[in-house]
């Protein structure tokens, strides 16, 4: 099996499997990130503007508990692909449920579609994402040194739909007219394209799924057996329940409300990690060295859960920055506030070669946790970046510089290099080998609990308190990379040899 790996060579080197799997995630990726591009604008624009009528806080604390709940939901996804479906059919439901939720939103049916909408992408997508990743890595053989190229050319598809999304989303919903604020806008016209969007996807994963991809990804890795998956379905029971009799008791208290269900996720986002932490030192299953471990990756945990409060924003702070404060046109060209999303994926394309050329030169480099610290004080520093405007104008109701934006985005960018690769390889390097796949999971909870906790703090972002949030997040993330620093010599000791 390997050599015949080793020959298929057809796609620029790669196994001719990796250009099903690259333009599958592009597409995916092109659909959700033009998705949530123009979102936030549509659940806060006006009724009569083509929107939801939603108030600014509001929207924009859905918008981080969506990406939240996205996280979330690929812990369930993973599970699903180990032990039921194997990766192949479990991409192919989430990209069916992701494109049924882009077509939701293309109909005019108001909040209602917008509930119906979240749930099936949210789903969706926590069914497909983790999964296409790993049928990327069974395209290898073990010893095949194409490997880390292969995974290089596929995050580069990642990246490139999720570019190019944010500019073609809002030309169809409203084109470079985007910026006059007094016209009604088409958003449904724009998630109509990132319904098309994951068509495409969909359509080019299926005919060449059937032949270039291993028909191992046809089954479960795990299978489950009979008597588990009667506990499981048992336990997924007793939660939906418990859920149920939550929401209906909000509901006769009168709190059934959106504010107190986004409380409600937020508590569950930062609740579920700390279950797996405990449940992993108390575990018989963990030595002592990997309970150690165990120990160094919690204060990595919390900076990666911090850091991605941050960088997350994009969609959401930083896109009420760009709407309502910065100036949308250059000379006569002029531009939505939406096309900022692109900055985000182009960095981290114009980055990623320069770090792994500092990595793979830099003889005497940090340690992880000192890269965590590191990453931190950027992504503080992008956001004390944004206190400057007002600062400086001695306002903050005119509007500035687009640069402002960019400066922004490409310090948070370094952060990520710093933090992200980083984060991915030593949360499976200090895995204790009884929880390899829960302790994935948990690098993506943290991205999950930043996100909800963003949920709650963003509530306070407004054009009165504009200068107090950035500066106050962008000093405890600098504050908590300070600490991190001193105390990267103790979690290195607690690594035991993992670097």
């Amino acid at each position: 099996m390997g050599k015949e790996k080793n020959l298929d060579t057809a796609f620029f080197g790669q196994p001719r499997g990796l250009s099903t799997l690259f333009f599958t995630e592009m597409w995916e990726r092109f659909s959700y990130y033009g998705m949530r591009a123009i979102l936030l604008f549509y659940m806060y624009y006006a009724v009569s503007k083509g929107g939801l009528g939603f108030d600014q806080s509001t929207a924009a604390s859905i918008m981080s508990i969506y990406g939240s709940m996205v996280f979330l939901s690929g812990v369930v996804g993973g599970w699903l692909a180990d032990r039921v479906w194997g990766s192949r059919k479990t991409v192919f439901y989430g990209g069916v449920l992701i494109m049924f939720g882009h077509i939701a939103l293309s109909l005019p049916l108001g909040r209602a579609a917008l509930y119906v909408s979240i749930a099936l992408i949210v789903t969706g997508t926590g069914l497909l994402k983790p999964n296409v990743s790993s049928m990327v890595g069974d395209l290898y053989s073990e010893g095949d040194n194409r490997r880390d190229s292969g995974f290089s050319m596929f995050v580069f598809g990642v990246n490139l739909g999720a570019a190019v999304a944010p500019w073609a989303v809002p030309w169809a919903a409203g084109g470079f007219g985007f910026h006059a604020f007094g016209s009604t806008m088409n958003f449904h016209a724009g998630f109509s394209l990132a319904a098309i969007g994951m068509f495409f996807g969909l359509l080019q994963y299926t005919i060449d799924g059937r032949k270039y991809l291993s028909q191992d990804s046809l089954y479960p890795e795990d299978p489950i057996d009979k008597d588990a998956l009667h506990k499981v379905t048992l336990w997924t029971i007793i939660a939906v329940i418990a859920v149920v009799v939550i929401l209906a008791l909000m509901g006769v208290m009168g709190n059934l409300n959106i504010n107190n269900i986004i409380s409600l996720i937020t508590v569950i986002a930062i609740a579920l990690p700390i279950i797996y932490f405990i449940m992993m030192l108390n575990s018989k299953k963990v030595t002592k060295i990997e309970h150690s471990r165990v120990l160094a990756y919690i204060p990595l945990f919390i900076a990666a859960a911090v850091f991605w409060g941050i960088e997350e924003s994009g969609s959401v702070v930083l896109a009420l920055f760009a709407q309502k404060r910065t100036i949308l046109h250059v000379g006569g060209w002029h531009f939505a506030a939406a096309n900022f999303q692109t900055l985000n994926p182009l960095f981290i394309m114009i980055l990623t070669p320069c770090f792994v050329w500092l990595w793979d030169h830099w003889k005497k480099q940090p340690t992880s946790p000192s890269k965590f610290a590191a990453g931190l004080i950027f992504a503080g520093f992008s956001y004390a970046w944004m206190a400057l405007p007002g600062i400086i104008h001695g306002t903050t109701t005119g509007r500035v510089s687009p640069l402002w934006l960019v400066g922004s985005w490409f310090l948070c960018e370094i952060g990520e290099m710093l933090i992200s690769p980083i984060g991915l390889s030593v949360t499976t390097k200090l895995a204790p080998d009884a929880f390899k796949s829960q302790m994935l999971s948990m690098w993506f909870l943290a991205d999950a609990a930043g996100q909800a906790v963003n949920a709650q703090i963003v509530k306070l972002y407004s054009a009165n308190t504009e200068i107090q949030y950035f500066l106050a997040i962008g000093v405890v993330s600098v504050v908590c990379g300070v600490i991190l620093f001193g105390l990267s010599r103790k979690i290195s000791s607690l690594m035991k040899g993992v670097n």
